[in-house]
């Protein structure tokens, strides 16, 4: 992430701080595994806050479950089995920003040809032909999930698996979405064709991250 956002991260669950009343509302019926996934993303993204100089406060859900954050303020949430984080970044210096976390390995099956084009497949065979130790499928997925949180909070609408192309460079740990529907608008201006961010996957983990400078 840029120095403009500030991050927070857990590798063991829950950092111990809680939530709100308000947030233990949002997860009274839900599993245990779910009320432990949110308590630690918010305690991540609550963390990332207080770095900016953001006091505590209860970070609820907006439309379609997207965390509500304060006035000003961009973020996002990540979190997979083991791990969480969050970055955040106040709106004058970034206009977005897209996390997702996923584990080291192979999609179930099925699930590539669902979410992929074949564009998309013909690469990841190349990539996986040259370096077979990384889950360039699970990548692709990563990346797509960081592309719709990217995107959500700049437009409000649904962005399908299908609606951007991805590729990703083995290289130097970038990825490219060229988007197949239009853009976001910002501030009366087109954003652009799509998105960039950065990947890193190691015994474990893959992550992606977005971060649009303003």
């Amino acid at each position: 992430m840029p120095k403009a956002a500030a991050c927070a991260e857990s590798f063991g669950g829950s950092l111990g701080t809680g939530l709100f009343p308000e947030e233990e509302m949002l997860v009274a019926r839900a599993t245990e595994k779910r009320r432990q996934e949110f308590t630690a993303g918010r305690e991540c993204a609550r963390s990332a806050l207080s770095a900016l100089g953001v006091q505590a406060a209860p970070i609820l859900r907006g439309y379609r479950g997207a965390p509500q954050w304060p006035d000003g303020i961009v973020g996002s949430i990540a979190h997979c089995a083991g791990y969480c984080a969050a970055a955040v970044a106040r709106a004058q210096d970034l206009v977005t920003i897209g996390l997702d976390a996923e584990p080291n390995a192979a999609l179930p099956g099925g699930v590539l040809e669902l979410i992929s084009q074949p564009a998309e497949r013909a690469r990841l065979r190349e990539l996986a032909a040259a370096s077979p130790g990384t889950g360039w499928d699970r990548l692709l997925f990563c990346a797509k999930e960081a592309v719709y949180k990217a995107w959500f909070p700049l437009t409000g609408r649904w962005l399908g698996f299908a609606d951007a192309d991805i590729t990703i460079d083995a290289a130097d740990g970038t990825f490219s979405a060229r988007l197949l529907v239009a853009g976001p608008v910002v501030n009366g201006a087109p954003l652009g064709d799509g998105f960039t961010g950065r990947w890193l996957a190691t015994d474990d983990l893959i992550l992606t991250a977005i971060a649009v400078p303003a």
